[in-house]
C-alpha cells in the first residue's frame, strides 16, 4: 500500500486571532494520539468569511473552529446544522463529512462541563450573562437545558440582548429576561448584578487580546461572595474581571477550563478518537506559565 503523505487539516477562523492558543492544545493532542493532523490558526476578516469557507471546501479541511466575529455569520455558508447549533443559533465548530460542512456548537457543553467538574449543578439556579454574542447564546441555552431556573441577559445593545433572551425563552423551559446595561434605569454608569444571581458569566470580548486589561463596566459592589463567577476569555486566564470577582469574595472559573472542554469535544468530532484531555490541559498550562 502506498504511503499517504497528505495530512488532515483543521484550524480556526477569527479576527482577532493571533493570541488564540487552541492550535497548541489540538496539535499536542494529535501528536499524543499519533495522528497526522494539523491545526492552522487563520486571521479571516468578517467580509472575507464567505471566501474563507469556500477555501476550506476546496482544500478538503476535515474541520474548523470559529471565533469572533464568525459564529453566527457562518451559518448561511454551511450545508447542515446539528440540533445543538440550530437551537443556539451559533456555530463554533465545523465537521467536513465527505464534502458536506456540518455546523455544531460545543461552547455551551464545554462551559457546562467546567461547572460539573467542580461539582456545581446549575439546576434551579439563576444565571446572569454579560453580553449577547455567540458564546452568550451557547452558554444561555446550555444552562437553561441543564435546568437553570432563570437566565438574565445584560447587554448594551437592546436589540441583540432581547434576541438572545427571546431565543432562550422560545427553545428552553427557563424564564429569561433582558436587562439593560444601566444602573437604576439610568442610561449611564455600570450595570448592577441582580441580587438573586447564583452564576455570573462574562461573555463579552472585554479582556480579549489585545485589550487584555479591559474590565467590564459593572457595579462590583453587587458581586456577592455566594456567586460563582466565570469568564469565557482565556488568552489571559486570570482576567481582570475574575481578579475583581475574587476580591469581592466570589468563587471563580477561568475560561481556560471551557476552552479545554470544548477543544476535547472538537477533537473527538474530527478524529473519532478519545481526546487526551490531560495532555491538552498540560500543554495550555505550559503556554501560560501556570
Amino acid at each position: 500500500m502506498a504511503k499517504n503523505y497528505r495530512s488532515q487539516l483543521t484550524g480556526c477562523f477569527g479576527d482577532p486571532i493571533d493570541e488564540n492558543p487552541t492550535g497548541v492544545m489540538e496539535e499536542a493532542a494529535y501528536h499524543a494520539c499519533g495522528l497526522d493532523y494539523r491545526y492552522i490558526t487563520m486571521k479571516v476578516k468578517a467580509e472575507d468569511l464567505k471566501a474563507g469557507i469556500a477555501g476550506i471546501r476546496a482544500m478538503n479541511f476535515r474541520g474548523l473552529n470559529l471565533t469572533i466575529p464568525h459564529k453566527v455569520a457562518v451559518i448561511p455558508y454551511l450545508d447542515e446544522l446539528s440540533e445543538q447549533a440550530r437551537i443556539i443559533g451559533a456555530v463554533n465548530v465545523i465537521i467536513n463529512e465527505n464534502g458536506k460542512l456540518i455546523g455544531d456548537n460545543t461552547d455551551g457543553r464545554g462551559f457546562l462541563k467546567s461547572l460539573t467538574d467542580i461539582g456545581f449543578d446549575p439546576k434551579g439556579k439563576t444565571v446572569t450573562l454579560l453580553g449577547a454574542g455567540g458564546a452568550a447564546r451557547a452558554v444561555a441555552v446550555e444552562l437553561a437545558l441543564a435546568g437553570a431556573k432563570k437566565i438574565n441577559i445584560i447587554n448594551r445593545s437592546e436589540k441583540r440582548g432581547r434576541e438572545v433572551a427571546e431565543l432562550t425563552a422560545e427553545r428552553t423551559p427557563a424564564l429569561t429576561e433582558y436587562l439593560p446595561w444601566t444602573t437604576a434605569g439610568s442610561a449611564e454608569g455600570p450595570a448592577a448584578i441582580p441580587k438573586d444571581t447564583d452564576v455570573l458569566v462574562q461573555c463579552t470580548n472585554i479582556g480579549l487580546y489585545p485589550d487584555v486589561t479591559g474590565l467590564p463596566d459593572i457595579d462590583y459592589s453587587s458581586v456577592m461572595p455566594d456567586m460563582l463567577c466565570a469568564d469565557v476569555v482565556f488568552n489571559r486566564p486570570d482576567t481582570p474581571f475574575l481578579q475583581r470577582a475574587h476580591e469581592c469574595g466570589a468563587r471563580t472559573i477561568q475560561g481556560l477550563d471551557m476552552l479545554v472542554n470544548q477543544g476535547a469535544l472538537n477533537f473527538e468530532m474530527w478524529t473519532g478518537c478519545k481526546a487526551p484531555v490531560d495532555v491538552m490541559i498540560r500543554k495550555l498550562r505550559e503556554e501560560f506559565g501556570l
